[in-house]
């Protein structure tokens, strides 16, 4: 029995050992990693302090007309940065020849670049835009389609119209 008890405690006491140098060895890394999130911070305080300063230079009076003029030219450029002709390629790509699209709209980007598609589309029947609804879905350029309302054919306009919204993944 004591010599069990003592195997038991020199076993403890190597456990116990390993335990106090691997939290020994965890501080450490700690340490490292505090640090350099410290530096990390630091960084970003200079980088928000200089960005703050150039923001308020671009705020005064004088330069807010540049800002204005900035901003324009800037939203310009990214709208002339979608390529219609892409555009096109790539939705007849994805719609079945029985759905005939009426209408696109000025597709819209948002801050992180993805550029919005409002389509308004027709078919003789709903089965031919369900078809596309799911192509667009399986296609990697689309994102997944909202069907914002539809339209029963009439007098004047014999096919069944879709107005639809989908996420465009062109390259900016």
């Amino acid at each position: 029995m004591l010599l069990a008890s003592g195997v038991c405690a020199v076993v403890l006491t190597g456990l116990l050992s390993v335990q106090v140098y691997l939290i020994i060895a965890d501080r450490g890394r700690m340490g490292d990693t505090r640090t350099q999130v410290a530096r990390l911070n630091q960084e970003l305080a200079t980088m928000s302090a200089e960005q703050g300063k150039l923001d308020l230079t671009l705020r005064q009076p004088a330069n807010a007309s540049v800002l204005e003029r900035s901003l324009l030219l800037n939203t310009l450029v990214e709208r002339k940065s979608v390529s219609w002709t892409r555009i096109f390629a790539d939705l007849e790509g994805v719609m079945p020849a029985s759905v005939r699209l009426i209408q696109v709209r000025l597709p819209q980007i948002n801050s992180r670049n993805e550029v919005l598609l409002d389509m308004a589309v027709g078919a003789q029947g709903p089965e031919p835009v369900i078809t596309f609804l799911k192509q667009l879905q399986a296609s990697p350029l689309f994102g997944p389609a909202t069907v914002h309302n539809s339209v029963p054919p009439s007098d004047n306009e014999p096919l069944y119209r879709y107005r639809v919204s989908v996420n465009y993944a062109q390259k900016l």
